[in-house]
């Protein structure tokens, strides 16, 4: 399991925002490390229309990616993946760094075992 949850300010444009080319990043990111399941992979990401940044400047954007883990990796493991994905995410936004106001930020979380149901078939349609 690895999850990616985006939050964005919804001042980003959809050309330069390109979810799609992103989620594949990532993805193809965590494929890349061994660690991951690829049927577990999967990303989604929520607009935040309600927000201030700093001094109020409208062009100011954020990103926020959240990374959710099953348990069961070592620390460095966790550690390799966490700075391959953030390396994609933030080669994806380098262009804004030189244009606007760019907060980007990232955090990995293992989640504790806990009751969990599930039920998938994706395996059946790769």
């Amino acid at each position: 399991m690895a999850h990616f949850v985006l939050e964005y300010s919804d001042n980003i444009d959809a050309e330069t925002l390109a979810l799609q080319a992103l989620f594949a990043g990532l993805h193809q990111a965590a494929a890349d490390t061994g660690l991951f399941p690829f049927k577990g992979i999967r990303s989604r990401a929520y607009a935040c229309h309600d927000y201030r940044m700093a001094d109020g400047n409208p062009r100011h954007m954020f990103v926020h990616l959240t990374v959710l883990l099953g348990a069961g990796r070592s620390m460095a493991e966790r550690e390799q993946a966490a700075k391959a994905f953030f390396a994609v995410l933030s080669g994806h936004f380098d262009a804004c760094f030189a244009q606007r106001g760019v907060a980007l930020s990232f955090e990995m979380k293992e989640l504790e075992p806990v009751l969990k149901y599930n039920r998938n078939n994706i395996q059946d349609y790769l």
